[in-house]
């Protein structure tokens, strides 16, 4: 896999996802990256990648041998009819409801779904409401 470029300055670097059933897991994260507009970054035959998340096998050499499980990923949506899209794609591509589209407590504005993966993870998608960034991203080029 080689990377031509990358996005840095947000708070994740990267997260690696190993996952028991690679086509089950690519085909609910292809939904929801669809509606969220994150392009897929690349393929194997042990992995996959968009942005800042890696999903592979457990046989895959990052991966060591074993399972992660269970874990709560979040990703960002441009407004709430975003976050209510990924809801309905990632139930449609087999992902279990853990919390239907609404506004959470966490603050002002908050606005969330969340589904479990193939694997059980928790995957949210979160509109934040109106903000403003001083960038999107750090844009690096090789």
């Amino acid at each position: 896999m080689e990377t031509q470029e990358l996005h840095r300055g947000r708070l994740i670097d990267h997260l690696q996802l190993v996952v028991r059933d690679l086509p089950a897991s690519q085909r609910f994260y292809g939904a929801i990256f669809d509606v969220l507009d994150i392009p897929l970054g690349g393929t194997g035959d042990d992995y996959f990648w968009a942005d800042e998340l890696f999903v592979s096998t457990a046989g895959s050499q990052a991966a060591q041998g074993a399972l992660t499980g269970r874990h709560h990923l979040a990703f960002q949506a441009r407004d709430r009819a975003a976050v209510d899209a990924f809801h309905r794609a990632a139930l449609a591509a087999g992902g279990i409801d853990n919390g239907a589209p609404g506004e959470r407590p966490y603050h002002p504005g908050y606005y969330a779904a969340f589904v479990l993966d193939p694997d059980g993870n928790n995957i949210e998608a979160v509109f934040h409401g109106d903000a403003r960034r001083s960038a999107p991203s750090v844009h690096i080029t090789f």
